[in-house]
């Protein structure tokens, strides 16, 4: 087939877009690729698309095996059901149509191509190892055969080759990261989703959403649906309603998980359901950087998120292996010795009642506050003396928001081996934050039941709650030695 990159001269040249001379192709079809960017609004590759080419083809193709180690967990699997039940619903409305499929994306883009007549695929970037390698793999097949074949960026504010030290190396810590993003600053580009999509006459075969698998067999996730509403719309919902109501305070109730202090959108960023730019024009309509405390608190936090993405980009190794080198001989316990301290923290069983909430939280939402997880992580790491790991990898299954380079990032933080990690000396006492984050004991008792009979804070107090609460478990660990025992491994390898 010949390059229709070489038959543009026969397009029509229509007024500009964006400061940009738009062509529209001639009875010139385009696929468009959704991966991670389940939204209509805001979204590159379709907006190119549908710019550039009369008809478009949307298309979402299943494919775990691509993903090396990291297929979506099981939590993550339903989200992505609802969300692509949403997403074609909407591209409905406007006339097109989603096609799924499953298999090895590759052959299936090939077959939709012979099949459609096609001329094109455009897709959105992503930053996991694994899906790079396979998406260069991808363009440059597809260019060698004809195609054109463009990526572009979305999920992301710049991209992590955009913003170095000036030595060309990366930042590995992230104050200076976001003094620069800051430097750097330019309002985001508004890309409204479009009124109406064509197709193409006669739409390719695909298969139905539930040939696809995504939902877990077991009932585990009933209870999501009470709690989320995937989707594009529900995102904005969210965004709008944590602006007008919580951002203002967002830096004082950030941390108190028994308040509802946070905008709870990591979920729907990770889909792509909305994009970074989309909360930051929210954040500040005009542009500028967000101007209030709890605005620009919440920006920065958004900037967290852009770091781990660079840092996965930069250091591909990061979900497997510490990033400080000295880590890789860290005197973990071996899995004979953590095997049931393992699954009491998996339960939430462990007799820590801060714990134990946050895991019963993650067992019954998909979803964790963000400080619990920074104590239920450093309990893990350093009391249980479990590697970080295994915490990863349970949170890869059972969260709603699982990203790799946030939840490989979190942990590494939290264990003291990552990038711009937490001392190794911070041991996170669950019983003080408990105390300082959750006052009243009000989180904890939401989550184990068996405490309600305890009032305030002493609920937090393990000796008080393996005594008073019925059938709740004693601690299994002391506290104050664990403690010792993980400084003195700490302590160990930074004098080797």
């Amino acid at each position: 087939m010949v390059s229709p990159m070489g038959a543009s001269e026969q397009g029509l040249r229509s007024p500009a877009v964006d400061g940009h001379t738009r062509i529209v192709r001639r009875m010139t079809t385009a696929i468009v690729w959704f991966r991670r960017d389940l939204r209509l609004a805001d979204n590159a590759a379709l907006d190119y698309a549908r710019q550039h080419f009369e008809r478009v083809i949307p298309v979402y193709v299943w494919d775990p095996d691509s993903l090396g180690d990291w297929s979506p967990g099981a939590a993550a699997r339903w989200w992505l059901h609802h969300s692509l039940a949403r997403l074609s619903e909407r591209l409905s409305e406007r006339g097109s149509r989603l096609t799924l499929a499953r298999g090895d994306t590759a052959k299936v883009l090939g077959q939709l191509l012979d099949e459609t007549g096609a001329e094109a695929v455009f897709w959105n970037r992503l930053y996991d190892p694994a899906v790079i390698q396979r998406d260069q793999a991808i363009k440059k097949q597809l260019r060698e055969s004809g195609y054109e074949a463009r990526s572009f960026r979305a999920s992301v504010l710049v991209e992590p080759w955009e913003l170095l030290k000036a030595d060309g190396t990366p930042y590995l810590v992230f104050t200076p990261f976001w003094k620069q993003l800051q430097k750097r600053w330019s309002p985001p580009s508004r890309c409204p989703e479009p009124r109406e999509l064509a197709g193409p006459s006669r739409w390719p075969t695909g298969c139905s959403l539930d040939a696809l698998e995504l939902t877990p067999k077991l009932d585990w996730a009933d209870g999501f649906s009470d709690r989320w509403t995937p989707g594009e719309l529900a995102a904005r919902r969210r965004l709008d309603r944590f602006v007008e109501e919580a951002v203002a305070d967002y830096s004082e109730q950030r941390d108190r998980p028994d308040r509802h202090g946070t905008s709870r959108l990591s979920p729907h960023l990770h889909f792509g359901e909305i994009s970074p730019a989309q909360i930051a024009l929210a954040l500040e309509a005009s542009g500028e950087l967000p101007g209030g405390q709890g605005r620009l608190s919440y920006l920065r936090e958004i900037a967290w998120r852009e770091f781990s993405t660079y840092l996965l980009y930069h250091y591909p190794h990061l979900p497997d292996q510490p990033l400080k080198d000295q880590f890789g001989d860290f005197p973990w316990r071996s899995p004979s010795e953590y095997r049931a301290d393992l699954e009491a923290w998996q339960q939430g069983r462990t007799g820590i009642p801060m714990v134990d909430a946050g895991m019963r939280e993650l067992w019954q939402t998909g979803w964790m506050h963000n400080r619990v997880r920074m104590i239920v992580a450093s309990f893990l790491t350093k009391n249980l003396l479990i590697p970080w790991q295994e915490g990863a990898s349970w949170f890869w299954d059972t969260l709603v928001d699982a990203d790799l380079a946030n939840n490989t990032q979190g942990w590494q933080w939290t264990a003291g081996c990552g990038a711009d990690a937490a001392p190794y000396f911070r041991v996170f006492n669950p019983v003080l934050q408990g105390e300082k984050f959750d006052p009243q004991g009000d989180y904890v008792r939401r989550w184990c039941p068996e405490l309600k009979g305890i009032s305030g804070p002493r609920v937090h107090q393990p000796e008080v709650a393996s005594e008073q609460g019925r059938s709740y478990p004693r601690p299994r660990v002391d506290l104050k030695r664990s403690r010792q025992r993980a400084l003195d491994a700490y302590q160990a390898i930074r004098k080797a």
